[in-house]
C-alpha cells in the first residue's frame, strides 16, 4: 500500500507539473507568415513559440526539430501529431520534422534551401521587421540570369536585383554590391529569406541609401578537374575566379553598371565574408567597399588570400588598402558562438594595430541567424556609393 501510494503521488505531482508547464504556454497562436498558401500550421504565438501539426497515423514517434533540439508531439485518436516548441530568438529559423528518425519537411511551411537541402522554414516576428517589410513603396526586380561557366564547364546562375526605376530610365546607370550567402545555402538565400529585395526597396524609398544593382551568385565553384583529384575531399574553389573572370563581366555587358572600383561593392556572410575578403584582397582594383557578416577572412589561415597579403599578423599592403577601400564593414550578433567573436576580434585587431579605419555594427540579441544579416546589410547599405 506504501508503494501504491507513493506512485500515486508521484504521478498527480508529475501531472500538476505538466498542467503548470502547459498553463504557461499563451494560446495565442497564429499561422505563420511563411507558411503554403491557406495551410493553418505550423504557428507562432507571441512568446516565439513554434506549434506544428501533421498527420502520420501509423507514426511511433514525431519530433519538431528547430534550432538543433527536438520536441516531441503527441498523437491524438485521429492520428495527428501536435506539439511545440520553446520560445525562439526573433527571425528566421530553418526546422524540419523527424517521423520515425526520418528528417523531412513540414508540408505546411514553405521551402528554402538551407542546411545543405531544401527545407521548412519559420519566421518569429521580430520588433524591428519594418525595414525587412513588404511597404507600398515603388519595388525594384529580382530577375534570374543563367550564364554558362567555360571555368566550371556548367551553366550556373545568379539572381539580380534591379531598383525602382531601372526599366523606366533607361540612361540611367548604377553601382553595384555583389552579395555572398552562407555555406550550406546557395543565391537564393538574399532575395528569399535574407529579403535584401524589400530592404533595399525601402531604404531607397526613403532616402537613405543609394539606388543599386545586386548581384547574388553561388559561391560554390569548381573547376572539373579539380572536382575530379578531391574525390572525397573538399575541392579547390575557383569562385574568385568565376566572379572575377565571368561573372562581373558578364554583369556589366548586360546591365546598366558604373563599370569601375568606386561604383563596386562586395560583401557576404559567414562562409561568404571568408569568400568576399579572399576576394577583395586580392583584386584591390575591381572593389572599394567590403562588408563581412559574421565573418571575416578566418585570418591567419585563409590559404585562398595570396601568401603575402598577411605578414606578421598584419596586413603586408596595408597602404593600398586605405588608399583603395572606401569602407570595411564588419558586424556579428551579440549571442553568436564565441569561434565567431574571436574570428572578428583578431582581424579588428589587426585593422587597429596598422590605423585602418572600419565600422563595426553589433546585432542585439541574435545569434548566426538571418535577422543578424538583414540587420547587417541594412545598416551596410546605407553606407555605400555615396
Amino acid at each position: 500500500m506504501k508503494h501504491s501510494f507513493l506512485l500515486l503521488l508521484i504521478f498527480s505531482v508529475s501531472f500538476s507539473f505538466a498542467q503548470t508547464e502547459q498553463e504557461k504556454i499563451v494560446e495565442d497562436f497564429k499561422p505563420s507568415s511563411v507558411n503554403q498558401p491557406g495551410k493553418e500550421f505550423p504557428k507562432v504565438n507571441s512568446e516565439g513559440r513554434v506549434r506544428v501539426q501533421i498527420e502520420a497515423p501509423k507514426a511511433n514517434k514525431v519530433q519538431l526539430d528547430i534550432g538543433g533540439v527536438k520536441y516531441d508531439l503527441e498523437k491524438n485518436k485521429e492520428g495527428v501529431w501536435l506539439g511545440e516548441s520553446a520560445p525562439q530568438d526573433e527571425g528566421f529559423h530553418y526546422y524540419q520534422l523527424n517521423i520515425d528518425g526520418a528528417s523531412v519537411p513540414d508540408p505546411g511551411s514553405k521551402y528554402y534551401y538551407g542546411a545543405g537541402r531544401w527545407g521548412s522554414g519559420i519566421e518569429i516576428p521580430a520588433g524591428d521587421k519594418e525595414f525587412y517589410a513588404l511597404k507600398d513603396v515603388p519595388h525594384g526586380n529580382v530577375s534570374e540570369n543563367l550564364y554558362f561557366s567555360e571555368i566550371t564547364q556548367q551553366w550556373r546562375r545568379n539572381f539580380v536585383y534591379t531598383p525602382p526605376g531601372y526599366f523606366e530610365n533607361l540612361e540611367k546607370r548604377y553601382p553595384v554590391l555583389y552579395l555572398q550567402h552562407g555555406s550550406y545555402e546557395d543565391e537564393t538565400g538574399w532575395s528569399s529569406q535574407g529579403h535584401a529585395n524589400l530592404i533595399l526597396d525601402n531604404l531607397i524609398a526613403s532616402g537613405d541609401a543609394e539606388p543599386m544593382i545586386i548581384v547574388m551568385d553561388n559561391g560554390y565553384a569548381y573547376k572539373p578537374e579539380d572536382l575530379e583529384k578531391a574525390g572525397e575531399n573538399r575541392p579547390m574553389s575557383s569562385f574568385e575566379e568565376v566572379l572575377i573572370n565571368e561573372v562581373i563581366p558578364k554583369i556589366d555587358n548586360k546591365f546598366r553598371t558604373i563599370s569601375n572600383r568606386e561604383n563596386r561593392a562586395i560583401a557576404g556572410l559567414s562562409m561568404g565574408a571568408s569568400h568576399t575578403m579572399s576576394i577583395i584582397m586580392n583584386n584591390l582594383d575591381h572593389f572599394s567597399y567590403y562588408g563581412g557578416f559574421s565573418g571575416t577572412a578566418n585570418f591567419p589561415g585563409n590559404k585562398k588570400l595570396d601568401a603575402d597579403t598577411f605578414l606578421n599578423g598584419a596586413f603586408s599592403n596595408a597602404e593600398d588598402i586605405e588608399e583603395k577601400l572606401n569602407m570595411i564593414f564588419m558586424s556579428l550578433g551579440t549571442k553568436e558562438a564565441e569561434i565567431f567573436f574571436k574570428t572578428v576580434n583578431e582581424f579588428r585587431d589587426m585593422l587597429e594595430k596598422q590605423d585602418i579605419d572600419y565600422t563595426f555594427y553589433s546585432s542585439p540579441d541574435t545569434a548566426h541567424e538571418w535577422l543578424t544579416w538583414r540587420r547587417s546589410l541594412y545598416q551596410y547599405a546605407q553606407l555605400l556609393f555615396n
